[in-house]
């Protein structure tokens, strides 16, 4: 990789974390509570994040119709996409288990990622168990083969 490309991928990587900071992407309570659609009736629901979700759509959708355009990234010799293309159990037994994560926790790995620096130990908690998860996957995968 060159110098150049490391810059943009540490500027990428700085931009989402402020972006998922000043969106309380980083916070589970907020997280939580707009996934909790059943507190709708009384009150509780926070649709805050639905705009979060919106504006990266408007950015995003024009962006990949963009990226298909083109013969490589601006930063890059190729793109770099998924070989498998089919639908599959582990797809969607890991589909699943994101789901049910982030239900649980309030986090998903960006914004854990990005709340390791604030105060508390629910942030350090879950990126540990969820790189433990992704070792285990590994680890479990390489001796199935």
């Amino acid at each position: 990789m060159k110098r150049g490309d490391d810059f943009a991928a540490l500027a990428a990587g700085l931009l989402f974390g402020a972006g998922l900071a000043l969106s309380g992407m980083v916070n589970p309570a907020k997280v939580l509570a707009f996934l909790d659609v059943f507190a709708i009736p009384a009150g509780g629901w926070d649709p805050s994040l639905a705009l979060v979700m919106g504006g990266a759509l408007l950015i995003a959708v024009p962006a990949f119709a963009l990226s298909r355009r083109r013969a490589a990234p601006l930063c890059a010799k190729a793109f770099h996409l998924p070989e498998k293309q089919e639908i599959d159990r582990a797809l969607i037994f890991g589909s699943a288990l994101f789901g049910i994560g982030w239900g649980l926790a309030g986090f998903c790995p960006g914004p854990a990622f990005a709340a390791l620096g604030l105060d508390g130990w629910k942030a350090p908690l879950f990126v540990s168990a969820m790189l433990a998860g992704m070792a285990l996957k590994d680890r479990v995968a390489r001796h199935s083969i």
